[in-house]
């Protein structure tokens, strides 16, 4: 029996299943009142399409290794996109009422935290000879890698401007003390945004007792021992734990030093209330 004749068959049969499950998802998340109904088929129907496509043209990619980097080059894209967006979100929501707030183009930082957490660990792989420099084996490994620092730069963003925006007389209180105002940013948006760091250990602690992850089971559905796969699947994990750190770390320097959300004003400013007035003067 082939490895593919394991898994879902590709018929009617599984397009209707896809279709029925995200219906109930969005209509679960519109009327349940978590208000991403839209966003939940959207997201569906998305992620139908680009697959669609990178089915028709990753067998093509894959020969070329060049093609492979270009591909690698269009996720690191796409994912600094994404991410920037989702802190961009939360920095907006301080720039209507707080002066240096988000810039336009202040998604770009995103490229910082996705590239620190990524870049070292593909090269550290390659330079050892661990990752084959052969496209099929370094456009899965890189889009594992980029996906995890995504998800880590996405919500240690979103949380560390959130801890900020609900907790400036803080910051306000810890600049009227003498912290500096990257120390005073920090101080208390870090716990908040280390919790982004929980799936990735929720993962890996669990790993073979709740979930078996998909480069493990794709690994003994290809032929691998059962050992192979499980080294693998170490691998794979440890790596998304060292660049995710590293993600989270960059995104909290970056929310330091004002570099996305509202701006160094934007702190020391941002609430125009007589007890900060009275705070800073003392």
């Amino acid at each position: 029996m082939s490895a593919s004749s394991q898994l879902f068959p590709v018929t009617p049969a599984l397009g209707a299943a896809c279709l029925l499950l995200l219906a109930a998802a969005a209509l679960v998340a519109g009327r349940g009142g978590l208000g991403h109904g839209r966003a939940v088929l959207r997201a569906g129907l998305r992620a139908a399409v680009q697959l669609a496509a990178v089915a028709l043209v990753i067998a093509w990619v894959v020969r070329s290794l060049w093609a492979s980097a270009l591909f690698v080059l269009l996720m690191f894209g796409v994912a600094v996109r994404t991410a920037g967006r989702r802190i961009g979100e939360g920095g907006r929501r301080d720039a209507r009422d707080r002066p240096g707030g988000a810039g336009r183009w202040e998604w770009l930082w995103a490229a910082v935290p996705i590239a620190a957490g990524v870049l070292p660990v593909l090269l550290l792989l390659l330079a050892a000879g661990l990752l084959p420099a052969r496209g099929l084996t370094v456009v899965p490994v890189a889009g594992i890698l980029i996906g995890g620092a995504l998800t880590a730069t996405s919500l240690a963003g979103r949380r560390a401007l959130d801890e900020l925006r609900l907790r400036h007389g803080e910051v306000e209180a810890a600049l009227a003390l003498g912290f500096e105002e990257r120390d005073a940013r920090l101080e208390i948006c870090r716990t908040a945004a280390a919790t982004s760091l929980v799936p990735a250990l929720d993962q890996t602690r669990t790993v073979g007792l709740v979930t078996l992850p998909g480069a493990f089971v794709g690994m003994l559905l290809g032929g691998a021992t059962p050992v192979q796969a499980g080294a693998v699947q170490l691998f794979v994990l440890v790596a998304l734990l060292a660049v995710e750190a590293v993600a989270v770390t960059a995104v909290l320097e970056l929310v330091g030093r004002g570099l996305v959300g509202p701006g160094r004003r934007g702190v020391s400013s941002s609430s125009g209330s007589p007890g900060s007035a009275a705070a800073r003067a003392g």
